[in-house]
């Protein structure tokens, strides 16, 4: 069983930035592949990167690619997400989600976190 823990949401003015981070324990963590969700208000809940267990492959959604950038640190059992040039509808929760392949992290992760939410004024 891995336990995910989100961290760094807040409010932040448009064309900003705002660094996530989030601890796994438990399980093996540190072979899982990472990865962050966001879910919007009346919206569902959407991919937004992963990235493989070695760090060394990323994945990105068109709406975040050049503006967020997803990373991880194994030592730490942490991956993080730096938000930059941030736009008000990047508001939501984010979630941190953990899979044993960045396949699985990107469709059906096996575990989640419980969401930080992350709100962009205008």
């Amino acid at each position: 069983q891995v336990q995910l823990v989100e961290s760094g949401g807040g409010l932040v003015q448009a064309g900003g930035s705002l660094r996530l981070s989030c601890a796994a324990s438990g399980g093996t963590s540190r072979s899982y592949a990472m990865g962050w969700f966001r879910q919007a208000p009346g919206k569902e809940r959407e991919f937004v990167a992963a990235v493989t267990w070695g760090g060394g492959t990323s994945y990105y959604a068109d709406s975040v690619k050049g503006r967020f950038t997803i990373s991880r640190d194994n030592a730490k059992n942490t991956v993080y997400l730096q938000m930059n040039s941030l736009k008000p509808e990047d508001t939501a929760v984010y979630y941190c989600a953990a899979g044993t392949s960045t396949v699985v992290v990107r469709t059906t992760p096996d575990y989640w976190g419980q969401g930080t939410q992350v709100t962009v004024s205008s």
